[in-house]
């Protein structure tokens, strides 16, 4: 069956994206651990296993802005009680190619599949590796529809160095495939800083539904 996420997320990593028609896309959830929206400049993709006529029904009694109806808290309260599911905030979902050569800081891998880094990556991701350099860590690891993530943790002590930017720079040297995604919420605009000056485009914001 194709991965109908996969596609849209493949197309978007290389600057093509679904039109902007106001319209939302349903289509099948890429696995059984995720579901979720992702909301591209004025279209969103609801991926889920429910029934796309539910779906429809539920944007269409959101009072609001149709372009925003996907990500609107009524709606995204509805998809978690429909589904069971909880989800933790809306992200900012970022891209970047992938570089040759080595990382830019010194990393050790934590091989250890109890440590607590590497439990809570697969609680959202598979095939987690986890690196560990003076005073932070960065994380890589297969999330929605197969894509490569990466995550990072700067120590209280280690923040105001730069040391973030290095990991955010490690995890495209480190990434298997061509690219590797990266989410931030918007809030924390320290994150986004650092991954938007390591080269991570913004591509959609994504609300995720797990299990």
């Amino acid at each position: 069956m194709t991965d109908e996420v996969a596609e849209i997320l493949a197309a978007a990593a290389r600057g093509e994206f679904p039109p902007p028609d106001g319209s939302t896309t349903v289509v099948p959830q890429p696995g059984p651990r995720d579901a979720g929206v992702l909301a591209f400049t004025a279209h969103s993709v609801v991926f889920t296993d429910e029934d796309p006529e539910w779906v429809r029904a539920e944007l269409s009694a959101t009072a609001c802005d149709p372009l925003a109806a996907a990500m609107n808290p009524a709606f995204l309260a509805a998809f978690m009680a429909r589904t069971g599911r909880r989800m933790d905030t809306v992200d900012m979902l970022t891209v970047a190619t992938r570089l040759p050569g080595e990382p830019p800081v010194a990393l050790r891998e934590i091989e250890d599949p109890d440590h607590p880094r590497v439990v809570r990556a697969r609680t959202y991701r598979d095939d987690v590796r986890v690196w560990r350099a003076a005073g932070g860590v960065v994380i890589l690891g297969r999330a929605v529809a197969g894509r490569w993530e990466a995550a990072i943790e700067v120590d209280e002590a280690a923040r105001g160095r730069g040391l973030g930017l290095q990991l955010a720079l490690a995890a495209r040297h480190l990434v298997p495939g061509d690219v590797v995604w990266a989410q931030q919420p918007p809030g924390n605009a320290r994150s986004v800083r650092t991954f938007q000056a390591a080269g991570y485009r913004p591509v959609c914001a994504e609300a995720l539904l797990v299990a």
